[in-house]
Formats: C-alpha cells, structure tokens, sequence
C-alpha cells in the first residue's frame, strides 16, 4: 500500500486516513501520469484505435478523477480550513489539465479517425456512444480553435472553477456564521418538542445557555413554519434569504468579502465569452448542445407553457392564503416571514394534520427498510449494511447485491446536517463501474448525502414526509449510478446521460412515497411503535396538491431566470442580477418578493453546482418521470394491485437504469414507454387540468 492515501486505488478511500497535506503530492504523480498518457496516445506514431488511445487515456485518467472526486467530496461534507487551502490550490492546476485536454488538437484527431475508421461500425453501442460524446465535447472545449485564442479560453475555464468553488464557499461560510440565540422560554412558543430539544442541544454544544437557532434547514425550517413569535421568524427570515450579500448579518460584521453579488456578474461575463468564442450566440445555447432539448425556444416555449397552466391556481391560493392569514391568524399583511408560518396553519385546518405530527412516524431506520424494499422488491436486489472507511462517525456504508448474492455496487450514507457540510442533498459518483484494460470489472459507489436533522438525546432522528421524499430522491439517482450494466465507464450509469434527463430516475422513485401500500408499511411512530395510521395517509394525500399552483411558479421563477440570465441579460449593464430576479419573480410569480431578498446570491445549483441554463431540467425530466410512473400505475390498475410491480420494474431497470448514458435518453424513454413523453401525467400529478 502506498504512504499516500489518495494514491491507493485498490479498493475503497481510505477516509480515515486522508489529510489535507496529502493532496499536492497525490495529484502531482497523478497529473504527470494523465499528462504522459495524453502524450503517448497523440503520438503520430500512435494507431488511431479504441485500445491505443480511448484506453490508453482512461487507464491514466482515471486515477485523477478518483482521488480528484474524493477530495472534492470531502471538501463538501468535512470542510477544513486546512482541506478548503488545499483544494483551492489545486483547483486551478486539475482544471488547467482538463482545458488542456479538451483543447488538444492532435487528440481530437485521434477520436475523428476512429470514429471514421471502418472498426467504428463494428463498435457495441456504448463505444459509439462514447467516440460521439468525446468528439462533441472536444468541440465544446475549444478543439477547433486557433492556436491564438486557446490560451484565453483555458484561463476563462480556470477562472470560472475557481469562482464557482468561491460561491459555494461563501455561502457555507454565510449559513454557519449565523445563529441565534433565545433565552426565554415563551418566545419558543408553537415550536415542536424536537426543534426545542435540537435548539437546547446546539446552544450546550457552542457553550451557551438557552435555545440556539441556525441557518441550516432543519433549524431554519421549524422556526418559519411553527414558531408563533413573529420577530423570531422575521429575524430567521432576513438572514436566511440575504446571506452572502450586502445586506446579510456577516456583512455589518467585517465580512463584506462574502458577498456574492461580483461573484455572479464575473461568472455571467466569463461565461458570455466563452460563448462568444465557441461561435454560439450566448451561453444557454452552449448548455443545451448536451442536452435533451433542441433549442432555447423550445425550452421557453415548455416552462411558459407549464406557467399559464399553473397561474390560475396559484392565484386562487394565494387569495386563500391571505384571507385565512387576515381571519383567523390576525395578519391583514401578509409578511414575508409569516407565509411559511400562515401555510402550516392553513394546512392544519384544511386538512386536520401537521408536518411535525406525520415527521413522528418516520423515524430513519424504518424509512430506509422501506427504501430497500421498493429498490429490491422492483429491480430485484438485496441491499446490506456493509463496512468502509468514513468521514464522520454518522456515515454509513452499504453494499447492493444481485440475485445470486454479487456485490454489484456500494455506497456511502451521510444523512445529517452539521457545520462544515454543505446544505442541500446530492448523490455523487465515488467511481463508476468499467471492465478495465485487464478485463475486471470496477463496481460503482455512490455518495448519498442530505441534510436532515441528526437524532438528539438519544431518541432516533425523524424525518418530515418532504425529507422521505428526498431520501427517496437521491436514492434514485444512486440507482441509476450502481445498477447500470455499462462497461465503458465514460456512459455507464450516470455518466453521459443529458443534463435534463438525469433527474429521471430519481423524481421516479419520489412517487412511491404517495403510495398507501408503501408509505404505510415504512412508518413506525418513534413512541409508540404504530403504523401511519390510514385516515392520516389520506389527509395527506388529500393534501398532496396543497398550493401545487404556488409550488410550480416558484420552480418555474427559477428556471426562467437561469435561462434567461444566461442567454439575454448583460452581466455588465446596469441592472444587476438581483434586480433581474425580482423582475422575473414579478412577471411569473403572484406572491411579491421582500425587498431584501437575495436569494440569487445562494442559487449554488446554477453558480457552483453545474446547472448553469440548466435548471429546467429538473420541470423537463418530471414530464418524463410523471409519463413513466404512469406505466405502473395503469398495471396496477389493470392487475388490482401495487405499483411494486416487479415485472414493470425489470422493465424500467433494463432500458432506463442499466443502459445509463450509453445511448440517448428519448431512446431510452421510449423503449420503456413505447413512445414519445407528453405532459398529460404531469398535469395530472399536480392536480391540473390537462387543456
């Protein structure tokens, strides 16, 4: 074994080993090799072949991307300030690497002339895939330029990483800066038992006495929903929607430098330019060159489509909202800070229910056998705690077995919020599967990650049904990671798939999640040991498309805004982002802005999480999930029974999960399907009309 743990490649990262100080000599070794093996396949002397240059290339590549991955994913969850040096150090010389790659001219041969060999034909599918994949990227990278104007583009994509990892580092540094902290008891008021115990456990933890509230979800979220003290919730609510800019808490306290507010103009610019010189009018077509969609009209035409149809019920639930705020909370103005608080309460008497009372039937465990029942029942797997290396002690590690019992995948499960971790939930690829040059096979492993609430004096962490969902959700993505069949590891599971096709699997799974048959048998009251009662089931059922209308819009805002800020807003004009988002806010939305909102300065999907005019993808791929869904609903119709329908599970894993990106998403879709999507299920879903 190597003295290096970033350089041990045998099995699985050695967490516990890893140090900040190991980073610069691993990806010096790691970088020189990538770098010979770029040269050695672009030799003229180099045949233009699968074997000489395709493997040459990823047989030195892929070390770099493993031990890359593992220090970006620590950088995510386990944030130091010895590791955020480190990274950041190193950023600009991993990215240099890739830009030169992309870049190289001779390489870019070397691809076209395999894919204008005769082998080329003789190629599976996924070889193809990959050729086509690698010479579109190429182009995109920069290939076809002159000599002259590489230079420029390279520092452009160099500078670009490293003001996407600034963003997302001031907006964890903004959320764990803030915290407040409350001493007497009656301003707690409203407040479940298990946000209290959370508060009282965080403020012991900093030394203090009292109750401590911070940014992160799942203490920000209870204060705005339950907590009948209005300057409380308003407090939460101005720091939480301004953070990371000039008007955040951390600003008036000496840290100006948080402010994401050049940040995002300077990304908007580079991004503009490196349009410009790739020969694209703005940078939202750029993005889309990858992806499912064919045009930007398109694209507008299908999120203006979906926002006509939800206006007329997000007004009439706006209306309602008000008028029951006005009448039975005495709030004839509605302030920012009180819709959270008037929506809970709207929900509690339409629907006689409460979050917090359905959070109590689901405590972790329960969910997560729940969750393994629905994977294993439909896609035929085992799924078994295991035992690795981890980052923090509330990691945990399982193993995904077939049928006879191979391990044919792992992943990492790290569930809870903390300081130094940052918000929001994601999976990730820890490696991919790939029949290496040697002809074994690499198994995937995936990283889940979320931010619930951690389980506090000794009771088991609960989760609310919308963190089910999540859960549910990043599982699906870790499907489509682990279970894929693929051997060229540059398609297999998630890998090559389009960006706005990727969130398929993982929307898919959050359907079960409103199924009886399934939520039910996965609930377990953390006190009392009781099933999830049926008459509370269909309360929240029927509460399922509570405000759909103010939901979608809010969805749709976003979406239009990343569209449009990347392909007709001038970065260096005299509107500034924030002013451009209220002026689509204003245009698409019926609930008017806080003045003081910020909310673009922590929009991490689009700004440092790789979603740049591509937010629609997450309304794109829920026609598609909605659409395929639909198949197990009109089997279990047909049969009278579950949607777990193990047969239309095989199905949906063998052309949507195993092929992964080895071919493109509308084949995949309509293998399944039997044809094109349509958005009728969709709008059935929301409890639309679908005229």
């Amino acid at each position: 074994m190597t003295s290096n743990p970033l350089l041990d490649f045998i099995d699985l990262p050695q967490f516990n080993e890893i140090r900040a100080e190991h980073v610069t000599p691993a990806l010096d070794r790691l970088l020189a090799d990538a770098a010979a093996a770029v040269e050695r396949a672009c030799a003229p002397d180099t045949p233009a072949a699968w074997e000489d240059v395709v493997q040459c290339i990823e047989r030195a590549t892929q070390p770099l991307v493993r031990a890359w991955g593992v220090i970006g994913h620590l950088n995510a969850v386990a944030d130091t300030p010895e590791l955020r040096a480190a990274y950041g150090e190193n950023l600009p010389r991993v990215t240099r690497f890739w830009s030169d790659f992309g870049q190289n001219l001779a390489l870019y041969q070397k691809y076209k002339a395999i894919a204008e060999s005769r082998a080329f034909n003789t190629f599976p599918e996924a070889r193809r895939q990959v050729i086509a994949n690698a010479l579109r990227d190429f182009r995109l990278a920069g290939a076809e330029l002159d000599d002259s104007e590489k230079p420029r583009l390279k520092a452009l994509q160099e500078r670009q990483a490293a003001l996407s990892k600034e963003f997302s580092d001031r907006v964890l540094d903004a959320t764990d800066a803030y915290s407040i902290c409350i001493t007497q008891e009656n301003e707690l008021a409203g407040l479940p038992d298990s946000a209290r115990a959370a508060a009282r456990s965080a403020a012991e933890q900093a030394g203090l006495s009292g109750w401590r509230f911070t940014l992160h979800f799942p203490s920000y979220l209870p204060v705005l929903q339950y907590a009948e003290h209005r300057p409380l919730r308003e407090a939460m609510y101005r720091a939480y929607v301004s953070r990371a800019s000039e008007l955040g808490p951390e600003y008036a306290h000496g840290k100006p430098e948080w402010d994401n507010a050049s940040n995002m103009a300077e990304q908007l610019a580079l991004h503009a330019q490196e349009a410009q010189m790739l020969g694209y009018r703005n940078f939202a077509e750029v993005s889309l060159v990858p992806k499912m969609a064919e045009s930007l009209q398109q694209v507008h035409t299908f999120l203006e489509d979906l926002a006509r149809r939800a206006r007329p019920y997000a007004e009439q639930e706006w209306q309602q909202l008000r008028a029951f705020a006005a009448q039975a909370l005495n709030l004839p103005e509605l302030a920012p800070w009180d819709i959270a608080f008037a929506t809970e309460k709207l929900r509690q008497s339409r629907y006689a229910f409460s979050e917090h009372e359905v959070r109590q039937y689901f405590p972790v465990d329960a969910v997560l056998a729940g969750l393994f029942n629905v994977a294993q029942t439909l896609f035929s797997i085992t799924i078994c705690a295991d035992h690795a290396p981890v980052w923090h002690p509330n990691v945990r590690f399982f193993r995904v077995e077939d049928r006879d019992g191979q391990c044919i995948a792992q992943f990492y499960l790290d569930l809870y919020a903390r300081e130094g971790k940052r918000s929001g939930a994601w999976m990730d690829d820890a490696r991919g599967r790939w029949r290496t040059v040697n002809g074994a096979l690499q198994t995937p492993v995936a990283y889940l990650v979320c931010n619930f609430p951690a389980p506090v004096d000794g009771k088991p962490a609960c989760l609310s049904h919308d963190e089910v969902l999540t859960l549910f959700h990043e599982f699906g993505h870790g499907l489509h990671h682990m279970l894929t069949r693929i051997d060229e590891i540059s398609v297999s599971g998630i890998n090559g798939v389009e960006w706005d096709a990727v969130e398929l699997p993982s929307q898919f799974m959050e359907n079960f999640c409103w199924e009886e048959d399934v939520l039910r048998p996965i609930s377990t009251h953390v006190d009392t040991g009781e099933r999830l009662p049926r008459a509370l089931f269909e309360k929240m059922r029927a509460a399922k498309n509570f405000q759909s209308g103010l939901n979608m819009l809010r969805q749709i805002v976003f979406a239009i805004f990343d569209l449009q800020l990347h392909s007709d807003f001038d970065p260096a004009g005299k509107v500034s982002v924030n002013e451009f988002a209220c002026a689509i806010h204003t245009q698409y939305h019926v609930v008017p802005l806080a003045d003081f909102s910020r909310w673009p300065n922590t929009f991490s999907h689009i700004f440092a999480g790789g979603y740049a005019a591509g937010y629609y993808s997450y309304k794109w791929a829920e026609v598609l999930c909605a659409d395929a869904y639909a198949v197990f609903e009109e089997v279990a119709q047909k049969k009278s029974g579950s949607v777990l329908d193990a047969q239309t599970g095989r199905r949906f894993c063998t052309e949507i999960l195993e092929v992964g990106g080895s071919r493109p998403a509308m084949t995949s879709f309509k293998a399944f399907r039997g044809r094109a999507p349509t958005i009728d299920a969709l709008l059935r879903q929301y409890g639309m009309a679908a005229a």
